[in-house]
Formats: C-alpha cells, sequence, structure tokens
C-alpha cells in the first residue's frame, strides 16, 4: 500500500519567501506518455526570484507550483511508456511544478542521469548547463583560443559557463564581487570586480582588442557597454535581465526594450551579432526538435560532469519545506553556485 504524499510549495502571489505555502494532498498518477519523478533534488534559480515578484515575462497566473527543473526516480510510468523507465534517475526541465516532492512530467522530457552522478549534483547543471552550454557552443560557437567575457563568473550559471568554456581551450574574464576573486583566480578566470567602477575600462585592459563573447545576464543600460566591448566577429548573448528583479511597471518591458536593441544592433553593418537566448525557443515550433537538442546539450554537459571539467558547485541544501530560508539564501547574492532542495 502507498503511504506516500504528495508535498507541494506554492506561491499565492507576489509575496516575501515566508508567505510561500506548503500544501499536501495524494500523489499524482502518470497519463498515456507520461511519469511520476519522486523528486530527489530541486533548485532555486533565478527565475523564481522573479517569479516572486511578479516579474518573469511569461509566468502563469497566481497560485502556481514554481520550479524551473528537477532530479528524481521515475517511480511510476503510464501507457506508452517503456516500463524500464521506472527506478531509472532522471532530469527534467520543466520550468514551474518542479518544487514538489513528486511531479507529473511527459516521459519525452526526462534526461536519464548517467551512473556516478549523485541528484544534488546532477541538479546544478540541469537549466545552469543546458543554457551555458547551449550559450557557448549554439550561440556564441566559442573556439580554443578566443577570450569571453561572462557577467556573475560566480552564479549559477556563470560558474558552469566558465568551465565549459575553459574545457573549450578558451580564456575567460569575469566579474564578480571581490569575495569570489579568489575562487575564480583559481580556477583561471581573470576576475573583475562589477562594484569596483568602470568594468570596460578594465576589460580593455585584459583584452585591448575586445573579447570573442560576451554572456550577460544582467540587461539595462550595462548591456550597452557589453555590446561595445565585443571584438570584430564576436557575439554578444544577452539571456536575461537581472538589473530590473526589483522594479515595478511591466515585466514585458525589459526584454522587449532588449529585443529591439539586438534588432537593431544586429541590423547594422558592424562585423559584430547579439541574441536574447531563451531557454524554451524553438518548442512551439517543433516539440521533437526541442526536445532533440535539450537531450543531446544536456547529455555533454553530463558528461563534462563526470569528466571532472565541471565540478559541481552546491552552495547550500535545504529540505523543500525549508523553501523560505533557501530562497532568502539565494537572494542574497552572497553565495557561490546552487542552492538546492531535498524532499
Amino acid at each position: 500500500m502507498n503511504t506516500e504524499e504528495l508535498v507541494e510549495v506554492v506561491l499565492p502571489g507576489k509575496v516575501e519567501p515566508e508567505e510561500l505555502q506548503v500544501r499536501r494532498g495524494a500523489v499524482p498518477g502518470a497519463g498515456p506518455g507520461q511519469v511520476v519523478i519522486r523528486m530527489e533534488a530541486t533548485g532555486v534559480s533565478f527565475a523564481e526570484q522573479q517569479m516572486r515578484r511578479g516579474r518573469y515575462y511569461d509566468q502563469p497566473p497566481f497560485p502556481f507550483v514554481p520550479g524551473y527543473d528537477l532530479v528524481g526516480t521515475v517511480v511510476a510510468t503510464g501507457a506508452g511508456v517503456p516500463p524500464g523507465l521506472a527506478g531509472t534517475l532522471v532530469a527534467a526541465l520543466v520550468k514551474v511544478g518542479g518544487w514538489a516532492s513528486h511531479v507529473v512530467v511527459d516521459a519525452a522530457d526526462v534526461v536519464a542521469v548517467p551512473e556516478g552522478i549523485g541528484a544534488a549534483e546532477a541538479e546544478t547543471v540541469v537549466v545552469n548547463g543546458i543554457t551555458a552550454w547551449q550559450m557557448l557552443h549554439r550561440e556564441a560557437r566559442v573556439r580554443a583560443g578566443q577570450t569571453i567575457l561572462v557577467h556573475g563568473a560566480n552564479g549559477g550559471v556563470g560558474s558552469v559557463l566558465v568551465q565549459l568554456a575553459q574545457a573549450a581551450g578558451v580564456k575567460v574574464i569575469g566579474t564578480a564581487s571581490a569575495r569570489h576573486h579568489d575562487t575564480l583566480r583559481e580556477r583561471g578566470v581573470v576576475p573583475i570586480d562589477y562594484r569596483a567602477g568602470d568594468v570596460a575600462a578594465r576589460v580593455r585592459e585584459v583584452a585591448p582588442g575586445g573579447v570573442d563573447a560576451v554572456f550577460d545576464h544582467v540587461g539595462g543600460p550595462g548591456i550597452v557597454d557589453s555590446w561595445r566591448l565585443l571584438a570584430p566577429g564576436g557575439t554578444l548573448v544577452a539571456y536575461g535581465t537581472a538589473s530590473t528583479r526589483d522594479d515595478q511597471g511591466s515585466k514585458q518591458w525589459p526584454v522587449v526594450k532588449l529585443l529591439l536593441r539586438v534588432w537593431l544592433w544586429n541590423a547594422l553593418p558592424n562585423r559584430r551579432r547579439a541574441c536574447f537566448y531563451n531557454i524554451w525557443a524553438g518548442r512551439a515550433l517543433s516539440k521533437d526538435r526541442f526536445r532533440a537538442r535539450l537531450r543531446a546539450d544536456l547529455t555533454q554537459v553530463f558528461a563534462a560532469l563526470r569528466r571532472g571539467d565541471v565540478t559541481p558547485q552546491i552552495a547550500a541544501r535545504f529540505p523543500l519545506t525549508h523553501v523560505a530560508e533557501a530562497m532568502r539564501m539565494a537572494e542574497s547574492g552572497t553565495v557561490a553556485g546552487k542552492v538546492v532542495l531535498t524532499p
């Protein structure tokens, strides 16, 4: 007899972390083509920090269960799903719904986690690893010997991006607050304190001719500096508007403004290009192609993790029911790596 119950965290509206609600109920069943995953690790991403403020540009209406990705064991399979999938450790990118003890996912959306990688370790590279890999290798197409600038080099995406770039033979300049500089230096990164004034001038000292790619999750006025720092043939990959996290007003406008800027820059004859990276791009056009690409890229990231090219950075682990503390820590700006939630 199944005595398990569903435990999930609900975001009821624009609330403080302490006002997130824990709801309990019956464990859901798997429909045709679906699996039920018993969550072993999920994470606090920047997306949830924006969602809590109503600032994530395509979040569902309140109330909903947040949680961008998860890793866990398949405990039930629906009709049409290979029964051999039961009992395997898998990862899934879901955008919402991951902050729960049990999550129903389409079987086509799960990626097996290789032996030897633990759930929490794997969790650090699901959304962060796919994002980093696709930006480096699909958008910027970096090559050995190039130099790149990574903003927030100590963050969830930034730390994976740095390591994947170095594994590809790329020189990395990284912005971070001073307390993270020793760690970055140990990794072979040239650190720049973004709080100490003119970041662009410091980058120019290291790379007088400009950099081959910039990865910018901050957005806002600073994106212009990111563009100007590109060498001829360089690529700016914008992938967020973190600078507007605490703003009021339209949540779409910062993204629209960024997209307009990208369009304008690409229209100019300047031998440089810009793009706005969205992990969900192409899903509406072809689900099969989207899934195949995601599986291929996450498989590459897991292989890098197994080789030791990427070291999983777990900032802290909290039980799911202690989500308020986890959220506060993730939002503090003091941590390196990923804040992980466990059952």
